[in-house]
């Protein structure tokens, strides 16, 4: 494999540690932001999803591919799939960052996109991480400051998923073809509830953090008086419908199959950013 791997989304949760991953691999990296700005050893390119001028460009050279869908979009299908079309007809590979539980049913939005991907005849894999464990550092943080995270996830448990776990599967999915043509749920070692996420939070931080169940509405509230807009509040609701199901507590083994190592636990998560915790 001679050509340029594109990271959309390179100053993200996930693209951020990905570039890294690739570059001590030894690939070259396009990393692709709205800024255009170099990431360290990776050349820089813009690229706005709303934009179609800037498609074409952050393919020039380009082979490999990792896609995802910017956070807040809520009309997934209409952003993402014109990029992924252009791509495809490059013949270049995807690897597409879906999400967990897509394959459920054909009418949910990434399902769709898996879907084209899959019937387009360009190399590709797909990666449906569970919920990510940095989502504590990332949405919950103001409330993990005031001692409390406050989801509507009742006590359903989710098998939470490092970033960098993430970032080191796509690496691999990017840098060999022998998983082509698969999809893989990424998951963490093991299912936990956010009351089990609270206690652990509070161990590695040496302060009391608690979990209290909020009803979608409260949450709806919680979140727009942040503010988040409505719409965008509303879908993050409702996504909890699947965890308070326990459709998010099934454990997988892609992590090592794809990197060779164990995910992180949660465990690990907490003591290495037990600073942010305790402040």
């Amino acid at each position: 494999m001679a050509g340029k791997i594109l990271v959309l989304g390179a100053t993200g949760n996930v693209g951020k540690p990905l570039v890294g991953e690739l570059l001590a691999k030894g690939e070259q990296v396009k990393a692709a932001s709205r800024s255009g700005k170099a990431a360290g050893r990776a050349e820089g390119v813009r690229f706005d999803f709303t934009d179609e001028t800037t498609f074409a460009p952050a393919l020039d050279g380009v082979d490999r591919a990792y896609v995802l869908a910017p956070t807040g979009t809520l009309d997934v299908l209409g952003t993402v799939l014109p990029f992924v079309r252009l791509a495809a007809e490059r013949k270049v590979k995807i690897v597409f960052q879906s999400v967990s539980g897509a394959d459920a049913n054909d009418d949910i939005p990434y399902r769709q996109i898996e879907i084209f991907i899959e019937r387009s005849g360009t190399p590709y894999v797909i990666l449906r991480p569970n919920w990510f464990t940095d989502n504590f550092e990332i949405f919950w943080l103001q409330g993990i400051k005031h001692g409390v995270i406050s989801v509507p996830a009742g006590e359903g448990k989710s098998a939470f998923i490092d970033v960098r776990d993430i970032a080191a599967s796509a690496a691999a999915a990017l840098t060999t073809d022998k998983f082509d043509g698969q999809a893989f749920n990424l998951t963490g070692p093991e299912a936990l509830s956010y009351g089990d996420a609270a206690e652990i939070l509070s161990q590695a931080s040496g302060r009391a953090i608690a979990y209290k169940p909020a009803t979608d509405g409260e949450f709806v509230s919680t979140l727009v008086s942040a503010g988040v807009p409505k719409a965008y509040a509303e879908f993050l609701a409702a996504i909890f419908h699947p965890v308070r199901e326990g459709w998010t507590a099934s454990v997988s083994n892609a992590v090592q199959t794809l990197t060779g190592k164990a995910p992180r636990s949660v465990e690990t998560y907490a003591r290495d950013y037990a600073g942010v915790f305790a402040a």
